[in-house]
Formats: structure tokens, C-alpha cells, sequence
């Protein structure tokens, strides 16, 4: 059962007013400046690299990593707390709305190229090993010259920073041309790879490597936005299953860690018996 396109319109329409709202400063694609103004000290809800020219908001996971490897600090609990503040409201909600790179993952899987609809579970886990190694525990624990530690995840792996920050910025200034480096290959070999990967596999970042992603996921049995399901009301179709392109089945797991719940299983399903709402 296709999916109305009505629906699919909606959805769309929000994720591009989320995209223009976190990236406002477009003076910052052509010059190159990153905007410094007061709304930086507001972290954004989805993945929007802190670096990239056109954003006025802070990346949350940019901004949590930046406080844990400082001389000072330990620990964010502005940054957790408005993290665990969208994750208890919404849960993966946030994915599918309201995240630019969720977007860009989508435009990338519409180009033609070979897709894969099913892959290798397991891999699913990386993103919390991600997060919990790469974005927490490093910065934190790892300390250089004088205890100053390093925003791992940011530094070393994230493609959203190479593609929507590093990229443009070496458009702009060809003065960072110039300075490229071995940490620079190595991240335009992970956002290559992310790339491919998004090509042939839906949301390949946001299922394999997204910490912000995992972290969400975490709440997602527990936030007041979730997707119910009426057995009594199923048909066993299995409309539900064909229709997630998160590799899950609604109808057996509705509040599945990976459940972006962008309802398009709850659009398709013949007899209602999928819905999404608040405490529903």
C-alpha cells in the first residue's frame, strides 16, 4: 500500500523548514564565516554541524564533547538535560522532523544506485558503541597537554562535520586547501563511505553510526510521543513490515529503539491498527 502523498508532503515540508531555520546565516556559504551571534549558545535538537557556514545553532553532540574535554569541565548537564528533555518528549521523533542530515540521507537514497533494503543487524550496534566510546567516554577520560582533552567523535569520524562543514568551508576559503592533511583524508574516506552507504541502504548514517540517533533511541519506550498498536484491530497483513524502511515490524516491536517514527506504517496500515500520537 502506498504511502498518501499527502503525508509524505508534510513530512517534507518540515524537514526543509528545519534545515533553513538551523542554517539561517547564508552569507556564511559564500564567505565562509561562521556565525558566532548569541543563538550558538542553543543547541539544535538534531545533527547540524556546529562549523557548517550557514548554522546559527549549536550541534548537540559538538557542544556535549566540547564541555567534556575542556580544562574545566567534566560534564554538560545544559546540553544532557535538553537532550533527555526532546528524547522524553519525542524520542526518535526527532529523526525524522527535525534533523538536516536526516534529510540529506533521504535526498541521497532517491539518486539511483543499487539499494538494500535488509542488512546485517549487528551493525546496528556500532552507533551505541559510538556513543558510548567515541563521544562520551573518550573525550572524558583522555587527557593531552595541559588536561585538555579532545572532542573525539567531532575530530575524527563525524561525516555530517566533512560534508555539511568541511566541504563548504574549503569551497569558501581556498586558503584550507592549502592546510589538508592526513585527518582530512581520513574523514573524507568516512563521509565517502557514509555516503555510499546512504545510497544503497535508507538512513545508512542514522542506522549504523549516529550517536544522537542511539541516544534517542534509548527513550523511545519511554517518550510521551509513541507509536501504539491494536491487536485486536490487526489483520495480519504485514503492510507495516513492507512499508518501515527501519527494518522493523510495528506491529511486534511499535516502540522499537529504531522506530523513527515518521508513520508511514500508520498512513498504510488497512485497519488502524497503528497510530502515533502523545500517551497514546
Amino acid at each position: 500500500m502506498e504511502i498518501p502523498r499527502k503525508t509524505r508532503k508534510t513530512r517534507k515540508i518540515i524537514q526543509f523548514l528545519a534545515l533553513l531555520i538551523n542554517n539561517a546565516y547564508l552569507p556564511g556559504f559564500l564567505t565562509g564565516r561562521i556565525y558566532q551571534g548569541p543563538l550558538k549558545y542553543i543547541c539544535a535538537p538534531g545533527l547540524n554541524c556546529y562549523s557548517c557556514p550557514g548554522a546559527v545553532f549549536s550541534c548537540p553532540i559538538g557542544s556535549l564533547q566540547a564541555v567534556m574535554s575542556s580544562y574545566q569541565y567534566r560534564f554538560s548537564f545544559y546540553v544532557m538535560g535538553k537532550l533527555m528533555l526532546f528524547a522524553l518528549l519525542m524520542g526518535r521523533l526527532v529523526c525524522a522532523f527535525l534533523c538536516p542530515f536526516g534529510l540529506l540521507q533521504e535526498l541521497l537514497h532517491k539518486i539511483p544506485f543499487p539499494k538494500i533494503r535488509n542488512m546485517w543487524r549487528g551493525l546496528l550496534r556500532l552507533k551505541y558503541i559510538i556513543l558510548v566510546v567515541f563521544v562520551l567516554a573518550l573525550p572524558a577520560l583522555y587527557r593531552g597537554n595541559f588536561g585538555i582533552g579532545e572532542a573525539v567523535f567531532c575530530k575524527y569520524i563525524c561525516p555530517a562535520g566533512t560534508l555539511t562543514a568541511g566541504l563548504p568551508l574549503l569551497i569558501a576559503l581556498p586558503e584550507l586547501r592549502e592546510a589538508m592533511g592526513w585527518l582530512f583524508s581520513l574523514k573524507a574516506v568516512i563521509a565517502f563511505i557514509t555516503v555510499l552507504g546512504c545510497l544503497s541502504v535508507y538512513r545508512f548514517f542514522c542506522k549504523v553510526m549516529c550517536p544522537l540517533g542511539a541516544f534517542y533511541s534509548l527513550f523511545n519506550k519511554l517518550s510521551l510521543y509513541r507509536l501504539s498498536f491494536c491487536k485486536e484491530s490487526c489483520v495480519g497483513c504485514g503492510t507495516c513490515a513492507k512499508t518501515c524502511k527501519m527494518m522493523i515490524v510495528p506491529s511486534l516491536t511499535p516502540n522499537s529503539p529504531e522506530c523513527l517514527r515518521c508513520g508511514d506504517c500508520v498512513k498504510t496500515c488497512p485497519s488502524s491498527a497503528l497510530k502515533t500520537g502523545f500517551n497514546v
